[in-house]
């Protein structure tokens, strides 16, 4: 099964270092049933897209948690077997899973960021969101805003040049 890790960029730095993703069991999003349902899809690169999007909307939420993080969504795809997984059938969160980790950083299957231009709509959705969490409209009109800005796709390898230890 394909997993969707959110994280921040010192939550990247830190798999980084240590080898590992999680400390012990995580969230995560993937294409599960109440996934299928809430999307209303059969296509799976829509529900494996849909489940990205659950997984960015996520960092934004640490981004909001982690006020001195660079703001930018980071998300890792890693394809873990099925049976580390488990469904949270919480309906407000479609696609969440636990992950029971950690996991070696090495079985990650691509990495997904936003670019530098997103910084100041994905800056400015993770200070509405405790607002659009509440109801305020034009608030959840900046947290959808960041959803204008595309993920990049990144090979593994580059995870050391995201983290400044490039070569």
């Amino acid at each position: 099964m394909r997993v969707y890790v959110p994280l921040t960029l010192p939550g990247l730095a830190e798999a980084y270092k240590t080898g590992e993703l999680g400390a012990g069991a995580f969230a995560a999003y993937a294409v599960t049933p109440g996934l299928r349902e809430w999307y209303a899809s059969d296509d799976i690169e829509e529900l494996e897209y849909a489940a990205l999007g659950r997984a960015a909307l996520a960092s934004l939420r640490l981004l909001a948690a982690e006020p001195e993080a660079p703001r930018r969504r980071i998300v890792i795809a890693v394809d873990v077997p099925d049976r580390v997984v488990s469904a949270d059938h919480d309906p407000a969160e479609p696609g969440e899973v636990r992950v029971a980790g950690p996991l070696p950083l090495g079985k990650a299957a691509s990495v997904h960021v936003d670019a530098a231009d997103a910084q100041a709509r994905v800056t400015a959705a993770a200070e509405a969101l405790p607002a659009a969490d509440r109801g305020d409209g034009d608030a959840q009109s900046a947290v959808d805003g960041a959803e204008d800005h595309e993920l990049l796709w990144f090979a593994t390898q580059e995870i050391a040049n995201l983290v400044g230890h490039g070569g």
